[in-house]
């Protein structure tokens, strides 16, 4: 059984072991694959991991040996699992591993918009506060969470991992999400449609998948139906944001701020407009990256992998 970990550094940069995956195979990891190589590095593979290396039809088509794609991250578009279907490819992905991670940045993202944490820190480093007259010393504008609005847009867990910290800080919660299962049983909670979740919020989070109608969904004629003073923050993907449309309503005034975990084009072109937006937080999709979730993502891998090869797969995402 040979086993291909096509791009494993992202999520195991050397601070977790394949030793488990190993001994169902014949194991060979590369840290990166670039796509002119992918053919050559799967060839003979009977079971390929892949985070971000795309596997589109053709790349299946001339593997013969492959039985199973295993995608080490909840989205799956980077494979073409209609294809793989065809083929008799089994295709699994790995649901809420990160959720808490991601909950977590977000606010991560919220609380320096609201405080300026690190522009605080800085401005002490650079003696401003050693200047001042006053015990205190205040150089960008402070906000308090509780009594605020945040609108969630997409409710799966981590969507409502993140309105149960938002409960927490004593804030009001609208969130809009097309199945709308069981609310929170929580006060301060609603759901409302989009334009409304946006006219009202004064910080909106963006927690959906990207599909062909969310792509764009941010775009100048949303961006304008929020308030002068609201966030708004994405770590879920990039292209669900016009990155141009944004990086004018910051510039423009027309929103207050924004905290994004993630782009359109991933890494940036030095020339992205919003790298010089005004108060604009851009993290480098670091969202699902903490060593716990980590650790998750690849004991999950394991158990996928083991599942298929008990003939019971778990997590097929082209059934």
């Amino acid at each position: 059984m040979k086993i291909t970990v096509l791009d494993g550094f992202t999520t195991n940069p050397g601070d977790l072991s394949w030793d488990e995956l190993g001994r169902l195979g014949d194991l060979k990891v590369f840290d990166r694959t670039p796509r002119e190589l992918t053919v050559e590095r799967s060839a003979g593979s009977d079971i390929l991991l892949t985070n971000k290396t795309v596997l589109e039809a053709d790349i299946l088509r001339s593997l013969p040996d492959l039985r199973y794609v295993g995608v080490m991250a909840t989205g799956y578009n980077v494979i073409d699992t209609a294809e793989a279907r065809r083929l008799g490819i089994t295709v699994t992905n790995i649901p809420a591993y990160s959720t808490n991670s991601v909950a977590q940045l977000t606010f991560a993202l919220i609380l320096e918009l609201c405080l300026h944490v690190q522009r605080h820190s800085d401005s002490v480093m650079e003696g401003k506060w050693s200047d001042s007259p006053d015990f205190t010393f205040r150089d960008y504008p402070l906000t308090e969470l509780s009594g605020l609005t945040i609108g969630i847009i997409g409710f799966g867990n981590i969507g409502r991992k993140v309105c149960e910290i938002a409960i927490a800080f004593g804030m009001k919660v609208i969130a809009t999400s097309p199945s709308r299962r069981e609310a929170p049983q929580c006060p301060g909670f609603e759901w409302a449609e989009t334009d409304e979740l946006l006219s009202r919020s004064d910080i909106v989070s963006i927690h959906c998948p990207l599909t062909p109608d969310t792509a764009g969904l941010i775009n100048m004629n949303s961006l304008k139906l929020m308030k002068k003073s609201a966030f708004l923050i994405n770590t879920s993907r990039g292209p669900i944001i016009a990155g141009q449309d944004l990086a004018d309503a910051l510039n423009e005034g027309i929103i207050a701020g924004a905290g994004l975990d993630v782009l359109a084009a991933e890494p940036p072109a030095a020339d992205n407009p919003l790298l010089k937006a005004k108060n604009c937080i851009i993290t480098p999709h670091i969202a699902w990256a903490t060593l716990e979730s980590r650790r998750r993502l690849m004991d999950q891998a394991v158990k996928n992998v083991k599942a298929f090869l008990a003939g019971s797969p778990v997590n097929v995402v082209n059934k």
